[in-house]
């Protein structure tokens, strides 16, 4: 059987140089909207429609939708609450419908919709995505949101253990050198993640606002077995 391929986008900026129309796209955006994403599906979110601008948010919030929206961590004036995957409890988002909008995910999310697929990525549901992608002989391209266009850590190591996980199966191979140093990336961090990630500008960024307390959390492995992926304009649960 022929192996598919399997690439690392570092950036959006870069993202029109990896765009497979036939391939399935991971969304990888740790701190802190693809962990968000992942929590409000466990915690039974119905639907989650990402859009790109603060004009899009407001909009929909006079259409009443329920909103969380941030720019640079901060919650936006009209929104219901923030990206903390903290906020997405289950009394707050079972059932619901949610307009979401981020400094760096939700943009990209649309930016891949032109794709095979669309799904959300995180540590949180990094077994069951994994062996999804695993399971569907299709080209993947793993695409790490950054921070304004620009290399970030903390979806690079991401990146780096999903993709470390895909070449192990036998199923995928690689000519992409991003994917290669976010493995490698992966292996110098591996044995002590945490302590690592705290280079992470956006670690940084979070501590200087009081916002990384959700920090731990967005790399635990494996606390749900949900699987966003984009259906028309809204993210489900596959």
């Amino acid at each position: 059987m022929r192996k598919k391929s399997l690439e690392v986008c570092l950036s959006p900026a870069m993202f029109a140089q990896h765009a497979d129309k036939e391939a399935v796209v991971v969304v990888i955006d740790i701190l802190r909207a693809t962990s968000a994403i992942c929590t409000a599906f466990a915690n039974g979110a119905r639907a989650i429609i990402p859009v790109t601008t603060v004009e899009e948010a407001r909009n929909k919030k006079l259409d009443g939708f329920l909103i969380a929206a941030e720019r640079d961590g901060f919650v936006l004036d009209f929104a219901d609450f923030g990206n903390s995957p903290f906020n997405f409890t289950s009394d707050k988002v079972e059932g619901k419908t949610i307009v979401y909008s981020t400094t760096n995910g939700t943009s990209i999310i649309n930016m891949a919709s032109s794709c095979s697929a669309v799904l959300i990525g995180s540590y949180l549901n990094f077994s069951a995505l994994s062996d999804w992608l695993i399971s569907q002989e299709q080209n993947v391209i793993l695409f790490c949101a950054g921070w304004k266009t620009r290399f970030n850590l903390e979806d690079t190591l991401c990146a780096g253990v999903f993709a470390n996980k895909l070449l192990e199966s036998g199923k995928f191979n690689t000519n992409c050198d991003s994917a290669h140093a976010a493995i490698d990336l992966w292996h110098l961090a591996k044995s002590d993640l945490m302590g690592y990630i705290e280079k992470a500008a956006q670690r940084s960024r979070l501590r200087d606002k009081g916002l990384d307390d959700c920090i731990g959390y967005c790399h635990t492995f494996d606390t749900t077995t949900v699987i966003p992926v984009l259906r028309g304009d809204r993210l489900v649960a596959l």
